[in-house]
């Protein structure tokens, strides 16, 4: 490789790094914290550790009824035995925002989420999520049994047999 273009290759290459590796102000951090907590993404997360415990219990209690009784007791709910994580999930979420948006981005973004359409928005959004998967599935599979007979139905004025 000539000496230019490993010039321009390595200065490139320090551009996308030196711009991926930036970290982001304490300022847009807070912003992106508030973010966080303004789309309940923890609330979100605290919802799915039940499920994560109940499949942890029968591996530690090993079938032992005096462990199975204080590991209910230890990972009941409102037990801080998660909390730790949950603090590294919000900031590790909130650097990640921070450095996919821009400060007034952030703003904007919590600001729509902080008003009565984006709380109706974040309220609705998984029966619609779901409504639309179902929607989706119905319309393909819709879709596929008509292509399917359109296609058999080509194949055979072509003389196919099917």
């Amino acid at each position: 490789m000539s000496r230019r273009l490993l010039t321009i290759a390595g200065t490139l290459l320090f551009l996308v790094c030196g711009a991926s590796a930036q970290t982001p102000s304490p300022e847009a951090i807070n912003a992106a914290r508030k973010l966080v907590v303004t789309l309940k993404i923890a609330d979100q997360y605290r919802a799915l550790l039940p499920q994560l415990l109940l499949k942890l219990r029968p591996v530690v209690a090993q079938d032992r009824p005096e462990i199975e009784r204080d590991y209910d007791t230890v990972t009941a709910p409102g037990s801080e035995i998660y909390a730790p994580y949950v603090a590294s999930m919000i900031d590790q979420i909130a650097a990640l925002y921070a450095t996919s948006f821009t400060l007034d981005e952030l703003r904007q973004i919590e600001a729509f989420y902080a008003g009565p359409a984006g709380r109706k928005f974040l309220e609705k959004s998984d029966p619609l999520a779901q409504a639309s998967a179902q929607i989706s599935q119905d319309v393909s599979q819709k879709a596929a049994d008509e292509l399917k007979q359109r296609l058999i139905e080509a194949l055979r004025q072509k003389g196919h047999k099917l």
